[in-house]
């Protein structure tokens, strides 16, 4: 038996970098997906029926631009119609942008906060309300060490994933009693597209500054993913989980 034969795990960006290293993981342990991404395309279609064939379980497709917040509603209303038992909720889709305080304009900071903050409260608040009248379930958070760690270019990115920390330990006070479970990942800096806006020179940086002196896969992220929905974690909620190296 598969560590998730059966269940229906919920995956927003899940046709792309850490998302879609989450989303081979979950279908290679039997999950069936429910992904929730922003635009089809054929790349996407054919991963997606791959794991499916290969796996022998069931994706559900859904679309929605996370910055459109009218569309989003409309789309997590009927994810929340049709599929009437939700067990896992990963919250992984967001965007990145790099720039001092005083190079980051207003319009620039709402948009990175409409992302990665108010689209991902919007999903979990849907979502929970369907979890709650099953009494169980599990949401995590894709927060970031930007989040937890201040340097410079950070305003925009830090700010937002250090919002959605807080609203992840929020809400895992809120809904413990209920039997869900609530809790963040903070991964560092890890080999996928989105985190190409830092430079060849920011990025040895970092990794100078990393104890395991090199960058993280998608594969790391993914396995703690599958840890904290696991019932091996069935004793850990509100944390912030950091994966990144020792940085």
């Amino acid at each position: 038996m598969r560590e998730f034969e059966g269940k229906w795990v919920l995956i927003t960006g899940a046709n792309r970098g850490i998302g879609k290293g989450i989303s081979e993981l979950f279908a290679k342990e039997g999950a069936n997906l429910i992904t929730l991404c922003r635009q089809p395309s054929d790349d996407s279609d054919c991963f997606f029926s791959f794991l499916e064939q290969t796996n022998g379980i069931q994706i559900k497709r859904y679309y929605a631009d996370l910055i459109d917040h009218e569309s989003l509603n409309l789309t997590l209303k009927k994810v929340v119609n049709e599929n009437k038992v939700i067990d896992v909720l990963i919250n992984n889709a967001g965007i990145a942008f790099g720039a001092s305080f005083l190079m980051t304009p207003v319009k620039k900071l709402k948009e990175v906060f409409e992302v990665n903050y108010f689209s991902q409260v919007m999903i979990m608040q849907m979502i929970v309300k369907s979890m709650l009248k099953n009494k169980s379930g599990v949401i995590l958070n894709m927060a970031s060490v930007g989040g937890i760690e201040t340097n410079p270019g950070y305003l925009a990115y830090g700010s937002s994933k250090a919002a959605l920390i807080f609203a992840t330990q929020c809400l895992a006070n809120e809904v413990g009693i209920y039997g869900i479970r609530v809790n963040a990942i903070a991964p560092g800096l890890i080999e996928t597209q989105m985190g190409n806006y830092k430079s060849d020179e920011e990025k040895a940086k970092v990794v100078q500054r990393t104890a395991l002196r090199r960058t993280g896969e998608v594969e790391d992220i993914a396995q703690m993913v599958l840890y904290l929905s696991s019932d091996k974690a069935k004793y850990i909620t509100g944390q912030v989980i950091r994966v990144d190296g020792g940085r």
